[in-house]
């Protein structure tokens, strides 16, 4: 009977727990998980689904000019009303470019079910507008999508910007991103744009347009790096691109951020790469960064063959400020908005590193790139330029640093841009071995090409140039000095 009893009160135990369980199914069968509006209109007569104040500028603080946004209910693509967008002169005093966000305020938006961001625009004059794209929010930025350099005519004409990866987008608070004016940042001259005009945007959404095809990404520009690594340091997966195919058979390219891409790393003893494309380096041997992005590979890869730690290039003496005019160098102050590659060929490879409180730069696959800054600097005083310099490449490099000034410093404000060049000897490029090179500054009369044959004017020098055969170096402490 005891044993009756037991199976009786296991036997009620377990009808209860079925019960109970069935009951805790049924209810998470219920359960509905937060989902966000699909709304993909932006902006058509109105904004919607936006605040009023759904627009946000760029910072005045850098240059941009708040001012020049608004509607206008006399100009539309369809409808009555348009966006306005009136782009400074670079002169403003207001600020030289205009741009900035259209921000979902509310808790974002599902996008998954749409492949592009559309809109209809025309300009006051035929225009280049440097930066259109939608993902940006001013917080992280996880999934920013960016068309460079779009040019707008005259009548109403359809854009389209492609989305890399939809099913990323389930909370998307960025809408849409736009930039205009001033002057070009790669080559800090006149872009064409150097007299304020004006562009109107008209039926702003997200569509499922159904024709966005053939997506092909690329990391490194598509280019196959090899590079030498360092334990205990890290590099950036760099030239993020996916190019489309669209309906009128014509091929767009956009900037993804990297968190659309899925990176992977073919030994983790080696690297490992998170998310955001930062690959950290953690011990010796070889190892591949590849990429794909909505399951399409990427064209291009990392080949990082590391030996061990990290070898600085020699701290630079210490030298009387008045004495020393840095381009590059954490041992000095360095000249204004330094940029490393004001100009370039389009196939090098570009990446700074801090490597244990070591700011150098990487030149892979060097043909020719540009530093430039803000301004120019008076180095006739000086006697030399320093340069350190490893190859890290197993081929058989050739170097060239030039000298380039620009600016008008004749007495009448005439031009007298020139240029000269100094060939470092192929026997002080050294393999994986930090190379000081010290050139005086009246040693650069090699002809550069380009027009520059002649020595630079040292009175206002504005760019060091690198020129090899496809070499790959690392490169720091670039600064002028006298004894």
């Amino acid at each position: 009977m005891k044993k009756i009893n037991n199976i009786n009160r296991a036997f009620i135990l377990l009808t209860v727990l079925s019960v109970m369980f069935a009951c805790e199914r049924g209810l998470s069968d219920d359960v509905e998980f937060a989902s966000f509006p699909t709304t993909g209109d932006i902006f058509t007569d109105a904004p919607v689904g936006l605040t009023d104040e759904f627009f946000v500028s760029f910072d005045p603080a850098g240059g941009a000019n708040p001012e020049g946004f608004g509607t206008d209910d006399n100009e539309a693509f369809e409808g009555t009303s348009s966006i306005r967008i009136d782009v400074p002169a670079p002169n403003d005093p207001n600020g030289g470019f205009i741009g900035g966000i259209f921000l979902d305020r509310g808790a974002g938006r599902d996008l998954s079910g749409y492949d592009a961001l559309t809109f209809w625009a025309r300009a006051s004059t035929t225009a280049n507008i440097g930066l259109f794209g939608f993902g940006t929010d001013f917080g992280e930025n996880k999934f920013s999508v960016g068309k460079l350099n779009t040019q707008l005519s005259t009548d109403w004409r359809k854009y389209t910007i492609p989305i890399p990866d939809a099913s990323k987008l389930i909370q998307e608070k960025g809408m849409f991103i736009f930039s205009a004016g001033g002057l070009d940042i790669i080559d800090s001259v006149p872009n064409g744009n150097e007299i304020g005009f004006t562009f109107w945007i008209d039926e702003l959404r997200f569509e499922n347009l159904g024709t966005v095809a053939q997506p092909r990404p690329r990391i490194f520009n598509g280019q196959d790096v090899m590079q030498q690594g360092f334990t205990d340091t890290s590099v950036t997966v760099v030239g993020l691109s996916q190019t489309f195919n669209l309906e009128d058979g014509s091929n767009t390219t956009v900037e993804p951020a990297a968190s659309y891409f899925d990176f992977k790393s073919s030994n983790l003893d080696v690297a490992i790469v998170n998310e955001l494309g930062e690959v950290s380096i953690i011990g010796e041997g070889t190892a591949i960064i590849t990429a794909q992005l909505a399951g399409v590979l990427a064209e291009g890869s990392l080949t990082l063959e590391v030996g061990g730690s990290f070898d600085a290039a020699d701290t630079p003496p210490v030298r009387d400020p008045a004495d020393v005019i840095s381009i590059f160098s954490d041992a000095y102050t360095n000249v204004d908005n330094l940029n490393f590659a004001v100009f370039n060929d389009s196939d090098v490879q570009i990446e700074t590193q801090n490597l244990g409180g070591d700011n150098i730069v990487n030149y892979n696959n060097l043909t020719f790139v540009g530093l430039g800054w803000d301004g120019t600097e008076n180095v006739s005083a000086m006697e030399f330029l320093h340069i350190d310099v490893q190859v890290t490449s197993s081929m058989s490099p050739n170097l060239t640093i030039e000298l380039i000034d620009f600016g008008a410093d004749n007495a009448d404000g005439g031009g007298d841009d020139t240029g000269g060049g100094f060939s470092v000897p192929a026997s002080q490029l050294v393999e994986g071995t930090w190379v000081g090179i010290d050139i005086p500054v009246n040693g650069f009369t090699l002809g550069t090409g380009g027009g520059f044959f002649g020595s630079p004017n040292l009175n206002n020098i504005s760019r060091v140039v690198l020129v090899s055969n496809g070499g790959s170096f690392a490169v720091d402490n670039i600064y002028f000095y006298r004894d």
